[in-house]
């Protein structure tokens, strides 16, 4: 398949910049892939469409606020004597950081813009001093390791002196209200540095519902970095390598997920990150799992701790999930690969032309589609 196969045309004005004053409000595209229809709804209609017997797996993934302004401050152990150019360099040479992964206590994986100026040794001083970073390494993507210093407690200085990592389509910076609104109601586990997004529309109030209806819900963990948001270069999709995430799935979710799916229930994803999570999972169980599999026959997917690099595009085999919530994502995007795959490129594009037409909003603080 091409990378050209996912391509629509958007107009920008249906970029969603803001989320709305309410998170249930958003409009809702109910696709149902058997008959190849669909129907303009509303969110919060959620619990009355649903059959009764689902269970709805979330993400509880919590962002932190990831992204960093600094300034180039020289390399390490720079020599006597230099420190006036260091102080210039300080005062004119901004640098931008997005943590993607955390690999030790005190370093991280990051994209760092403008990446060619900060080669290997290079320092970055954040909030005037209070934290700084050293380039100690370059990876694939364009990613560069940094190891943190100027404090032993790095998690609350990254908390005081970040920025809410707000995808780049949302054309602004960020505000107060977005250190809440773009995180789900779920969100109890640190680490991701994107939401996920599909849980943004859920409140307490349709949670009432749902379970008043006796709908389960079950969460697990998939921190959100750069494997969700990494561009594909390629034109021929099986060459598009993913980069891994962290998740997740506790033994008490994973026998919840497989006693539904053995009951012949409808296991509801909510969004992509699950979605890549609980078939990297189910995956995994069936190809590298073979003591766990006949220690625990009835189990579908391996509980843990796990990195999910499994690019699912079409022609995948879908192992656990049968509906999906999503938000529209981006032409040319892995997450669109995933939703071809689960509905079908063809009607998943017309669904889109649809909801173009229909005045959507689109992407992270858009409207979302319920695919079943």
């Amino acid at each position: 398949m091409k990378l050209s196969d996912l391509d629509y045309d958007l107009p920008g004005e249906r970029i969603a910049q803001h989320p709305l004053a309410q998170r249930d409000a958003s409009r809702m595209l109910v696709l149902d892939r058997t008959a190849q229809t669909w129907a303009d709804r509303e969110f919060r209609e959620l619990p009355e469409l649903l059959r009764g017997d689902e269970l709805i797996v979330v993400n509880n993934a919590r962002v932190i606020p990831a992204r960093l302004f600094g300034h180039r401050a020289g390399v390490h152990a720079e020599p006597p004597g230099r420190h006036s150019r260091v102080r210039r360099e300080f005062l004119k040479s901004p640098i931008e950081v997005l943590l993607t992964r955390q690999v030790a206590p005190d370093i991280w994986e990051a994209l760092v813009r403008p990446g060619r100026k900060m080669r290997t040794g290079e320092r970055v001083v954040f909030d005037e001093g209070e934290l700084e970073a050293e380039v100690i390494g370059r990876g694939e993507f364009g990613l560069r390791k940094l190891r943190f210093g100027g404090t032993t407690d790095l998690a609350p200085a990254i908390g005081r002196i970040g920025h809410v990592p707000l995808p780049p389509y949302v054309d602004r910076p960020d505000e107060p209200a977005d250190h809440e609104r773009y995180q789900t109601i779920f969100a109890r586990e640190d680490g991701a540095v994107a939401a996920p997004t599909a849980g943004l529309h859920f409140t307490p109030a349709v949670l009432g519902r749902l379970r008043a209806r006796g709908i389960e819900l079950c969460e697990i963990t998939l921190k959100v970095g750069l494997g969700t948001f990494q561009p594909i270069h390629c034109q021929n999709l099986e060459n598009h390598r993913m980069h891994s995430e962290a998740y997740e799935i506790t033994e008490a979710a994973a026998e919840k997920i497989s006693s539904a799916r053995s009951e012949g229930r409808a296991i509801l994803a909510v969004g992509t990150t699950v979605v890549r999570a609980l078939e990297d999972a189910a995956r995994k169980l069936r190809t590298r799992c073979e003591a766990v599999a006949a220690r625990r026959p009835n189990l579908l997917l391996q509980p843990g701790q796990a990195e999910a690099d499994i690019f699912i595009f079409p022609g995948h085999k879908f192992l656990l999930v049968n509906q999906m919530l999503t938000n529209f994502h981006l032409p040319r995007s892995s997450l669109l690969a995933m939703v071809a795959a689960f509905a079908r490129r063809d009607l998943i594009l017309r669904a889109y032309c649809h909801a173009i037409k229909q005045d959507y909003r689109f992407y992270s603080y858009g409207d979302c589609m319920l695919i079943r």
